[in-house]
């Protein structure tokens, strides 16, 4: 939602997004669907524009000799979407027109004696392939795409679309390429030659518009069609229409929903985690960098998640749907919504138990880092998880004999330790591998009061390789 503040500052509400991926994945299809959907939008592409084509332009009258402003294509998608296909095409002069339109919303333009400030108050969909053609799996995102960090900063979500080569996916594919090439509009003509003689008058006698029918029940989903759906859906499934998405959209654009203290909270708190696992893990896999704008960035997922559900106000539940967004889009973490109700349960509970005076921003702060197949113990600094570590400690059962300990599992808070204790060693040697012997002495020679047997060490980098954080090949673990 855009702000208008008293001062004059203006804080953008649009959301741009960028599709990276391999070459014949939809990325076209995806700005298409788009384009037939939002009530503005405009296309374009990277070749075929240029920085002036995008923005706007000074041209000379040809009868009076007097300059003119013509709008390019984000003026004219002022408050609306303007696709840009094919956006790695473009050069590196052309991209840096759009910069201000992204975060402005504004061309200012200062040419052949013309001054003028336009609006382009319009969000950007983009859609671009890899440096390389195809993503490259043993590059980091950052190598892939290629782009600048002002660019990417100014997108707020950015999405790796890959071709992975997999029999049924593959199947699924091909039949649905089939049956699109074997449909035929039924208000369309049937392929055949028209006859001599024939008028667009005649025609439209013979085949009336039925673009103006009342709107009814029945119009708001799409008929089931067995050669267009095919199986990917059955008869009692209901799909919206894109005519009446387009009416949704209109109206939930004119919701005003308020941000509500929890939720301000909870986004406050992830984006301080973000920055300190940013400036931590350098090496991290991520594919933007974390600024200040990812803050403004939760804050517009947020409120656009209040605007689906037509609420006037934004919930903590709209900011954790905005956090479990950008994880995906930044590291690409999944958390279910079953996962996280489950997640927010225990560590509540483990909070009101064991640390009751503990500051309201490290609690909300392990509330969103907590959970399965994350470290419920990453904080920025030693002297900081120290603590912590030791109240898991204090609570944490006897250790069980080595002989009757599990083989293939690893306990939460252990496994919490010996990602801990893996970071540092990878931070100390301020190296990208090592080998397996160094690591399980580091991390025994750390918690010497309670040893990490083989099983337990296996078990715990089987865990980290299922989340991507390792890769481990030959006794040689490679940090992700």
């Amino acid at each position: 939602m855009e702000k208008i503040l008293a001062n004059g500052t203006r804080l953008r509400g649009d959301i741009n997004i960028l599709l990276i991926g391999d070459p014949s994945v939809a990325k076209s299809q995806l700005l298409r669907y788009v384009l037939m959907t939002a009530p503005r939008a405009i296309t374009t592409t990277g070749r075929g524009s240029s920085g002036v084509g995008l923005t706007a332009a000074v041209t000379t009258d040809p009868d009076t000799g007097d300059r003119r402003l013509e709008a390019g294509a984000m003026v004219l998608a002022d408050r609306g979407v303007v696709c840009i296909d094919e956006f790695d095409k473009m050069s590196d002069i052309d991209r840096t027109a759009i910069h201000e339109v992204m975060e402005q919303g504004r061309v200012t333009i200062a040419k052949a004696g013309v001054h003028a400030t336009l609006n382009a108050r319009c969000s950007v969909l983009a859609a671009a392939n890899p440096v390389y053609g195809r993503y490259d799996q043993y590059k980091t995102p950052m190598e892939n795409i290629g782009l600048q960090d002002s660019l990417l900063s100014r997108f707020d979500l950015l999405f790796v679309m890959l071709d992975l080569a997999d029999a049924d996916h593959d199947n699924m594919i091909s039949e649905h390429v089939l049956r699109m090439h074997r449909y035929r509009n039924p208000k369309e003509q049937d392929g055949e030659v028209l006859p001599m003689g024939s008028s667009v008058e005649m025609l439209s006698t013979d085949n009336p518009d039925n673009d103006e029918v009342e709107d009814t029940a029945e119009s708001i989903y799409e008929k089931y069609d067995p050669l267009l759906h095919g199986n990917t859906r059955s008869k009692k499934e209901r799909i919206l229409s894109t005519k009446f998405m387009r009416k949704f959209l209109h109206i939930a654009k004119l919701m005003k929903p308020k941000l509500t203290q929890e939720a301000s909270d909870s986004i406050a708190d992830e984006y301080a985690r973000l920055r300190s696992q940013d400036m931590m893990d350098c090496d991290v896999a991520r594919t933007q960098p974390v600024t200040a704008r990812t803050l403004e960035t939760l804050i517009r997922l947020a409120t656009a998640h209040a605007k689906c559900r037509l609420s006037f106000e934004v919930t903590q539940d709209d900011a954790l749907a905005a956090i479990e967004l950008v994880q995906y889009a930044y590291f690409k973490k999944v958390l279910t919504k079953e996962k996280r109700r489950k997640r927010r349960a225990s560590v509540d509970e483990e909070i009101s138990d064991s640390e009751p005076s503990q500051p309201r921003a490290k609690r909300s702060r392990r509330t969103a880092q907590g959970g399965e197949g994350e470290d419920p113990f990453a904080y920025s600094s030693d002297e900081e998880a120290e603590p912590v570590l030791r109240a898991a400690r204090a609570s944490q059962p006897e250790p069980t004999p080595r002989a009757t300990r599990s083989q293939t599992a690893i306990e939460p808070n252990r496994l919490a330790q010996f990602k801990l204790a893996l970071h540092e060693l990878f931070r100390e040697e301020r190296a990208n591998s090592l080998p397996l012997s160094r690591i399980a002495a580091h991390v025994n020679e750390k918690y010497s009061h309670q040893v990490f047997d083989a099983g337990e060490v296996q078990a715990a980098l089987d865990r980290m390789t299922a989340d991507n954080q390792v890769m481990l090949a030959d006794d040689i673990v490679f940090l992700i």
